[in-house]
């Protein structure tokens, strides 16, 4: 018999201050571009035409800012509400080496997990240390470029540092004179996501190749990053390869470029079900960088050849630290 096991009543107010920053996370990752698209078009029913003429001329001026760098405000990065929201898992960024603020590098993100709470935690917010364990770095955390196509919504985007992951975004963070800028990619993508659930190594990295290509014309080095815990804060409905939701969740994919997993952990209140992910710890390691000598016409054959050498970097990296994490000895990466 299914039974619902209610939070007590007697929390702190630090946890509960924890909950409700992850819960508008959770709703701002769901639903508030829709929100923002639903409010535009409210303006316009409403009469407002000077103040949505307004903002559409906005848009077309300034369309092309989420690849070009983004726009963003180091106020809405030091939010004291990030602060609860990485202490509500909690997340813990670990380098295990020096970077050269002279230097571009990408960092090669994995797993994707549901709604890449440590590439956000990390990349996204002040408050894990990123600028004291790099300094000089400028993190840029690169998404698809769909959700800048929502009013209001892309503001809100870039103003955490968020830019677009098109190959002109990318090339143009990596191409800035005097080094010192990251570009952060979740290599996996929506599909790795339809893998995501607690116990899952599955990444999807075998022919997913451009961010090597990236690399090698703009001279920046690799650093493989693995996120520990990342694929333990959601449960995922079952979707095996071939099945219907599969099908269905890689169909929607093809089409759109994303799909979003049927996923669900607990709730605000409770802790049997809901959308809210479980307070589990991430470790989110920055791996060693990989030297890459800059060649702007790159061959297929040395596109593979670094491709190679960053898989085997990442295997190194994830068995180098998995027994610290709780990953049994005899569990390793599959890579697809």
């Amino acid at each position: 018999m299914f039974r619902i096991e209610f939070a007590p009543l007697n929390i702190p107010i630090s946890r509960r201050l924890q909950t409700a920053a992850v819960l508008q996370w959770v709703f701002s990752f769901l639903f508030l571009a829709q929100c923002c698209m639903a409010i535009y078009v409210i303006i316009i029913m409403k009469g407002y035409w000077h103040v949505a003429t307004l903002y559409g001329l906005w848009l077309y001026l300034d369309w092309d800012t989420p690849q070009t760098g983004g726009r963003r405000l180091a106020w809405v990065r030091n939010w004291t509400i990030w602060k609860h929201f990485r202490d509500y898992f909690p997340i813990h960024l670990i380098k295990t080496c020096d970077l050269d603020p002279m230097r571009h590098y990408l960092f090669g993100f994995h797993p994707h997990g549901i709604l890449v709470a440590g590439a956000f935690g990390n990349f996204c917010t002040e408050y894990t240390g990123f600028r004291e364990l790099f300094p000089g770095m400028t993190p840029y955390l690169h998404v698809l470029p769909f959700w800048f196509r929502f009013p209001f919504f892309r503001e809100y985007l870039m103003s955490a540092g968020i830019v677009s992951c098109s190959k002109r975004s990318v090339t143009h963070v990596l191409s800035q004179e005097g080094g010192g800028n990251v570009s952060i990619i979740v290599i996996g993508g929506a599909a790795e996501s339809l893998e995501a659930r607690p116990g899952s190594l599955i990444l999807e990295a075998r022919n997913r190749k451009g961010f090597v290509r990236i690399a090698l014309k703009c001279g920046a080095y690799l650093v493989p990053v693995f996120s520990f815990g990342e694929n333990e804060l959601f449960n995922q409905l079952r979707n095996p390869k071939g099945s219907m939701v599969r099908t269905v969740q890689e169909g929607l994919r093809k089409m759109v470029g994303f799909s979003l997993p049927l996923f669900h952990a607990r709730g605000v209140f409770q802790y049997s079900f809901g959308l809210m992910p479980y307070r589990k710890p991430i470790y989110t390691i920055v791996g060693q960088p990989m030297v890459v000598e800059k060649n702007v016409n790159p061959t297929p054959e040395e596109v593979d050849r670094m491709h190679g050498q960053y898989l085997e970097a990442l295997m190194q990296l994830f068995e180098q630290h998995k027994a610290k994490y709780g990953i049994p000895e005899h569990h390793h990466l599959i890579f697809t």
